[in-house]
């Protein structure tokens, strides 16, 4: 927790007076028992009734008292607690937000959803709990000892003599208790994983009959994390009754030591009643310090996966630039890939070597297999990852040395697996840039999306579900190119984000691409020639390395692979013009 110090710092005075107000009820509450042993040994045998009401008063007023203070410090604890977690939560979400995509690959998508939600709310408890019976429970457990001894120091021997044992039980249940807890959040994030898929891929489990396949997949994981739940469960639940048995023994001791002592005349029965009283208060003490244990082994395993995360550092920070080369005409290609090499995990390059040049307004066409590389010559220009070799520039300055703020508004993308967000048309094309209702028209009309927008009454505040359920698959990916195109960005990138169109549609948003975006060097991503026909120059890759790079024309005489592709799809033959 003392990771986290810095959130509960700003709060340290408002907890304390949560705390100094829970500290005014316990004593209160420790009253009670005194006025009550007051009242028997002393005030009925005199047989005086207006003593006994108003030792009676006092202790409805100590209740009163406790009640009210009780109430007042749990609300308080509750405000403080809420607004440290929502802070917590913020930066934390601010910090997912802000890793790169390396990081968020190890971190994985599930994990951080959980840590997002279930570790911020264990924490949330925790912070709860503490200020809750933080105070109070130590304070009843000390002062009904400090009270029972002040009252006959043999009796008050018997329970002092308890206490180490209920210590070391609390001791042993903490220490087995927390690596199981960390263990369970890491069984989470799987389960949120597999729960995760499912949702996004209903359709096609329903579709392949897979509906029981998933369902023992989720049932394998799921029991696995009821396993270990279960078994620090069974850890955390021996507390309660291993110390209501250790102090239960000493409640019967008590009762038995002092009915001799009674008779013997060392005691008064009024004292063994207050006896039982304190018992019941030390009891209910001690449980309340157990439930902080088990409560703090979960947030304490929480607090650390919270922890790890916003101590991550940031990655794909600007460097210095190294180089600055001069040009011949004195003015650098809009893009650079110089000899290019990445690998996302170490193991074998998924881009080998690459290199090519785009001049502005230029355009590329990237062509290839599942796993070419396609996506990820994107991901690189846009600088999600840094390749382990090489450099990529735009107008002549390495991306590395730009910061976010300069070089994200350059790109305008639609990605192959992009999102649509619950809302209208509008929200989803502007995405809150503060683009104006002009900006969006045109977009939605050069992505050829104006006729299904405008075909309603509502146009631009047309509803959209979430993920965009309640649009067709063509209909989904214009809406994305508007997005992209909204902003007239510098870059245009399309990957494969035209997959769903027909050929009339496609080629009206080509040539509509080619007269309006004539300054917008734009790369393209694409499984069909026709897409990519007219690109300034087509790259074709295979398993992370160039194998054709040219116009539609150079590449049909040189690579036999583009060859084969257009044959396919175009009937184009290899005797005619390209011979």
């Amino acid at each position: 927790m003392e990771k986290l110090g810095k959130y509960i710092r700003p709060y340290v005075p408002y907890i304390l007076l949560t705390m100094l107000i829970k500290l005014l009820g316990a004593g209160l509450e420790l009253l009670i028992p005194y006025f009550m042993e007051k009242i028997l040994d002393d005030v009925v045998p005199t047989g005086e009734k207006l003593m006994i009401f108003a030792f009676g008063g006092l202790m409805l007023l100590c209740a009163a008292g406790c009640l009210a203070s009780n109430v007042i410090a749990n609300r308080m604890s509750a405000v403080s607690s809420g607004k440290i977690t929502r802070k917590l939560r913020y930066d934390l979400f601010e910090k997912l937000e802000g890793l790169s995509a390396a990081q968020m690959d190890r971190l994985t998508v599930p994990s951080a959803e959980s840590r997002l939600t279930s570790d911020t709310y264990n924490i949330n408890q925790l912070l709860a709990r503490v200020q809750r019976l933080g105070v109070r429970a130590p304070i009843l457990l000390l002062g009904g000892v400090f009270m029972m001894l002040s009252m006959d120091p043999v009796l008050a021997l018997v329970l002092i003599m308890l206490l180490p044992l209920i210590g070391v039980i609390v001791y042993v249940v903490t220490k087995k208790s927390v690596p199981l807890y960390k263990e369970e959040q890491s069984v989470l994030d799987r389960v949120v994983r597999v729960l995760q898929e499912n949702i996004t891929g209903v359709r096609v489990i329903k579709a392949l009959s897979k509906t029981e396949y998933e369902k023992s997949r989720f049932n394998t994981v799921n029991e696995e994390l009821t396993a270990i739940d279960r078994k620090a469960g069974l850890i955390t639940a021996a507390t309660n009754p291993s110390t209501s048995l250790v102090l239960n023994l000493g409640l019967t001791l008590v009762v038995l030591i002092g009915a001799f002592r009674v008779n013997a005349g060392s005691t008064k029965s009024g004292v063994i009643i207050a006896f039982l009283t304190y018992f019941v208060m030390i009891l209910n003490a001690m449980l309340g310090i157990t439930r902080i244990f088990v409560m703090w082994s979960k947030g304490e395993a929480s607090a650390h996966r919270v922890a790890d995360v916003l101590a991550l550092p940031r990655d794909l920070v600007p460097v210095a630039e190294e180089r600055n080369d001069t040009f011949e005409g004195g003015e650098p290609p809009h893009i650079e890939f110089r000899n290019v090499t990445f690998s996302y995990t170490g193991i074998g390059a998924n881009i080998d070597n690459l290199s090519f040049t785009l001049k502005r307004g230029e355009s590329l066409g990237i062509l290839g297999g599942t796993g070419s590389g396609k996506s990820t010559v994107v991901n690189l220009l846009m600088r999600f990852y840094d390749p382990q070799q090489g450099e990529i520039l735009i107008d002549g300055k390495n991306i590395k040395s730009c910061s976010e703020e300069e070089l994200k508004p350059k790109f305008g993308a639609a990605f192959q697996n992009d999102f649509v967000m619950e809302g209208t048309v509008g929200d989803n094309i502007g995405f809150f840039r503060d683009l104006p209702e002009e900006s969006l028209k045109r977009a939605a009309e050069d992505a050829q999306a104006a006729e299904f927008i405008f075909s309603r009454q509502e146009g631009m505040e047309r509803p959209v579900a979430v993920r965009g359920n309640n649009l067709s698959g063509g209909q989904k990916q214009r809406l994305l190119i508007a997005r992209a195109l909204a902003s007239d960005p510098e870059i245009l990138i399309l990957d494969d984000s035209s997959s769903a169109l027909d050929y009339r549609t496609d080629a009206e948003l080509r040539k509509a691409l080619k007269r309006n975006y004539s300054k917008t060097t734009t790369v393209l991503i694409a499984q069909r020639i026709s897409s990519i026909r007219g690109c300034t120059k087509i790259l074709v890759l295979s398993d992370g390395r160039a194998i054709g790079l040219g116009t539609h024309d150079e590449l049909m005489r040189s690579c036999e692979e583009y060859r084969l592709i257009a044959d396919s799809q175009m009937g184009e033959g290899k005797e005619g013009a390209y011979a």
